[in-house]
């Protein structure tokens, strides 16, 4: 059967073929550390109680039929509010575009700017920017970045890049790796997006830059979350920010985003949304309007789930870190924000017990998954290449003591590797 162009040269997510051999193993009865989705386990880290209660008064109340374009008012001035109180953000209504998470606020942006054979700057790793520069056509640029300044862009690796470029697309806290961007480098990053646009000459597309905050809650120890807009206001005609309560709040699946910006592009936003049908449900728009409001509700949930979170975290980290003093070939960057870990396991080029010699990340990854029952996703999944040895762990859908399990299994199998 003929299909598009498009759909031709589409790629899968690379993570479902790591889920498909875990839950394969699930089957045969083995229990798995899967440290591999972006997501939660809701028995182990449920969405806050006061969010439930309201999402089922919403629904009791009938909130059930379409919301606005751009989403309801109520949650709208919510948002409006918990941005301001969060990060000195004076934002206006027009500004603020809801939808069903951040995807559709990614994907609404790209459309709103970029046209075929546009050029887009991204990190490698970072999350989906190459396939959705792939659904749009654009001339992705995947800007290399090393551990020595965790897996993030500087102002000098993206400068060469930046002529005729549309859009720069960046992530703090990152996913993959959980690190973020100091104050001085993203105030140089946003010296350098305003010195390209005065460049500009009329008719010439501006270089926008779009950056993803959803995890700018979730941040620990003396790790502060950054914006561009909050550093450099002269910058706030060029930044679109993709936000949400997807993770902060352990509400992946209640489908709630926000994305604000430029109002002439939010307008062209709301539109492209409007016309996937990407809204939110309105109860659960609803919903998080009345939680967001609720600063005691609101904060009593953040401090034990970032705790949680933070906890699990430092339990990889050390038991990787402990590892490395014992010789083995790993190495973990102190976890600062998300639900991520970055740990290297340096095995490219070992033999296994059975005589099977591991070529790349993907190999050390299932030789993990099947000799220690541990998952995790090699950087390839992000955007780089299958030999670069860095690998992510996601702690949201595995207890501490699944992981606190799973350190000697990983040891162990490590040491079985010449």
């Amino acid at each position: 059967m003929s299909v598009s162009r498009l759909a031709k040269s589409l790629k899968g997510s690379e993570i479902i073929k790591i889920a498909a051999e875990v839950n394969e193993l699930k089957k045969q009865g083995h229990k798995i550390a899967n440290l591999t989705i972006g997501d939660f386990d809701s028995t182990l880290f449920p969405i806050p109680a006061k969010l439930s209660e309201y999402i089922k008064d919403a629904y009791d109340e009938y909130q059930t039929n379409y919301p606005p374009a751009d989403g309801v008012q109520s949650l709208k001035e919510c948002v409006k509010d918990f941005l301001n109180k969060h990060y000195s953000m004076d934002l206006q209504s027009d500004e603020i575009q809801i939808s069903s998470g951040s995807r559709p606020l990614i994907y609404a942006t790209y459309l709103a700017l970029i046209d075929e054979g546009d050029k887009v700057l991204y990190p490698a790793p970072s999350w989906n920017n190459n396939h959705y520069c792939d659904l749009t056509n654009a001339n992705g640029v995947a800007i290399p970045v090393t551990a020595g300044n965790n897996f993030l862009p500087t102002a000098a690796d993206i400068r060469p890049h930046l002529d005729g470029a549309v859009m720069l697309a960046l992530c703090s806290p990152l996913n993959p790796t959980g690190t973020m961007f100091s104050k001085d480098a993203l105030e140089e990053i946003c010296d350098l997006v305003i010195e390209e646009n005065k460049k500009r000459k009329n008719g010439e597309k501006p270089l926008y830059l779009l950056y993803d905050q959803i995890y700018s809650l979730l941040t620990f120890g003396d790790h502060k979350h950054y914006n561009p807009v909050s550093l450099r206001p002269e910058i706030k005609d060029y930044v679109i920010y993709i936000d949400g309560a997807s993770k902060c709040f352990a509400a992946t699946g209640v489908r709630v985003g926000w994305g604000f910006g430029p109002a002439n592009v939010i307008e062209k936003m709301k539109t492209i949304i409007m016309h996937m049908g990407a809204w939110a449900p309105k109860p659960e728009q609803v919903a998080m309007a009345r939680f967001i409001k609720n600063e005691t509700a609101v904060n009593e949930f953040l401090e034990s789930f970032k705790s949680r979170i933070q906890e699990s975290l430092q339990a990889l980290y050390k038991g990787f870190q402990s590892m490395k003093a014992e010789g083995l070939k790993v190495d973990a960057i102190e976890p600062m924000g998300a639900i991520y870990l970055t740990v290297k396991l340096d095995y490219i080029g070992a033999i296994t017990p059975e005589g099977k010699l591991l070529t790349d990340a993907e190999d050390v990854n299932f030789y993990l998954i099947n000799e220690a029952k541990s998952a995790l996703v090699p950087f390839s999944a992000f955007g780089t290449d299958n030999s670069v040895c860095w690998f992510r762990a996601s702690v949201g859908a595995s207890s501490l003591q699944d992981i606190l399990d799973m350190m000697p299994r990983v040891k162990e199998a490590l040491l079985k590797l010449s």
